[in-house]
């Protein structure tokens, strides 16, 4: 699954435990009518994908959804989702359609200066 948006936080990498476990959250904010503020956490080696972006970045993230099961001290048993992100890249807003060459910048063109009024096209409309 995907998730793009606007890079809108980006936590700092958390350690837990006696055996080093990291954790950096991102939140994404989606551009639809409603936009959600998603929060994406990035465990172990994943942390340091985020070293590169920053916030008001648009981006697409890859996720995996997660599910728990946990039993607390009483015996009641909880549930709990997470997002996982495992890639992160940069989008770009000026995209070109799929399969479309890019477009040059004006100054790639030199201006017509041979141009003669008098010529009349021949084009019948």
């Amino acid at each position: 699954m995907e998730i793009e948006g606007k890079v809108k936080l980006i936590g700092e990498t958390q350690t837990f435990g006696n055996n080093g476990f990291r954790k950096r959250e991102l939140v994404v904010t989606t551009d639809e009518q409603y936009p959600q503020h998603i929060m994406i956490e990035f465990v172990q080696d994943k942390c340091d994908m985020l070293n590169s972006y920053a916030v008001g970045q648009d981006v697409k993230v890859s996720i995996n959804l997660r599910g728990r099961e946990w039993t607390n001290p009483q015996g009641q048993v909880k549930y709990f989702n997470s997002i996982q992100g495992w890639r992160i890249e940069n989008v770009s807003q000026s995209a070109p359609e799929p399969g479309m060459p890019p477009v040059p910048p004006m100054e790639a063109f030199q201006p017509a200066d041979n141009l003669n009024e008098e010529d009349h096209d021949d084009l019948p409309f």
